[in-house]
């Protein structure tokens, strides 16, 4: 397992970067002041490859990806960087021209399947339609390829599926066809968020396998977007931890799961319940993470650190690299890192 990974990392390093993102930031106005949720995120994703961009519930996860494809509703607004697909800034394009790109070349899955879907209309018009508004293809070609998408996700008769409305269908078997939608146009990037929350562990396993399928067959890049730490070394190649709003540390799955180095991402690890752990109880992250509105001058993480030293006061700290591409916003990373994670 180490030998592969350490192939695909040296494969990655030789395929052409689709998506290129560059200090993005994106706040929400409210009447309590500026909610800073993305803040200076930076990160690329290579054709072929899955980055899974983790970290806890409110952390800018989801915002991040929005804000990818212009889906940042008011009071929210992107103030800077650049999100770069094939060297085109995504920013600087007007409504019908992300809408134009939208399934074409990136394609998302939203983390609600239900308010996705539209409600009245069937599963086979949504299906159909996301095919014929990008491509040239009859509405009955359009119909059996959906009725195949249907069932290389794992749902059962697809052709009877075209018929039904979200409403009669389980929250599993939504977002199936939310991801089936997804992989219609075969886009270059898929964004996925939590794709597998709703789902048990046969269909999880399926949905992997065909993620997998399409990142090999047409050399797809995915931004994976979790809380299963377990589905990010399944199918990742490289980790972005994100805190407050920010990436803290970011490097292969090797880096990441056997060598992590800011202290946030030890803590995550270790709250993850292990066959070899002779405790009954989980080890959670202390404390909470800072409010949104108030960012502290210096490391947020910093109140619920154990590592933490009067350095870390003297300012936020920036991403510097640990060893190749390992890279962590931490004063004290690489120090006493392994003890830390083992202890």
């Amino acid at each position: 397992m180490h030998r592969l990974r350490v192939a695909e990392e040296a494969l990655r390093l030789k395929r052409e970067t689709v998506l290129e993102v560059n200090n993005l930031s994106t706040c929400f106005f409210t009447r309590y002041g500026r909610v800073q949720a993305v803040n200076g995120v930076s990160f690329s994703i290579a054709a072929g490859e899955t980055l899974g961009l983790v970290g806890e519930s409110g952390s800018g996860k989801t915002v991040t990806a929005l804000s990818l494809v212009g889906l940042v509703d008011p009071p929210g607004r992107i103030y800077s960087g650049e999100v770069l697909l094939n060297g085109r800034n995504l920013l600087d394009l007007n409504k019908k021209q992300l809408r134009e790109i939208r399934g074409q070349e990136i394609a998302f899955v939203f983390q609600d399947p239900l308010t996705s879907l539209n409600p009245v209309l069937s599963i086979g018009t949504q299906l159909t339609e996301t095919i014929t508004a990008h491509e040239k293809e009859t509405k009955d070609g359009a119909r059996l390829r959906a009725a195949d998408l249907l069932g290389r996700v794992g749902l059962p008769d697809p052709e009877k599926l075209l018929l039904r409305y979200p409403f009669q269908l389980s929250g599993g078997m939504r977002q199936r066809v939310m991801i089936a939608m997804a992989l219609a146009l075969h886009p270059r990037i898929l964004i996925a968020d939590e794709p597998t929350t709703a789902l048990d562990v046969t269909v999880q396993a399926q949905i992997l396998t065909e993620m997998r399928r399409l990142k090999k067959e047409f050399d797809t890049a995915i931004l994976l977007i979790t809380h299963d730490l377990g589905v990010v070394a399944e199918l990742a190649n490289r980790v972005a931890v994100m805190y407050a709003g920010s990436i803290v540390e970011t490097g292969s799955i090797i880096d990441i799961f056997e060598n992590p180095g800011h202290p946030y991402t030890q803590a995550l690890l270790r709250s993850v319940p292990r066959l070899s752990q002779n405790s009954y109880y989980l080890e959670p992250v202390k404390g909470q993470p800072p409010s949104m509105l108030n960012l502290p001058d210096y490391c947020a993480f910093l109140p619920r650190c154990p590592q933490a030293r009067s350095v870390c006061y003297e300012g936020k700290p920036q991403m510097r690299t640990l060893s190749g591409n390992h890279l962590a916003a931490c004063y004290c990373a690489g120090a006493r890192r392994q003890e830390a994670y083992l202890a």
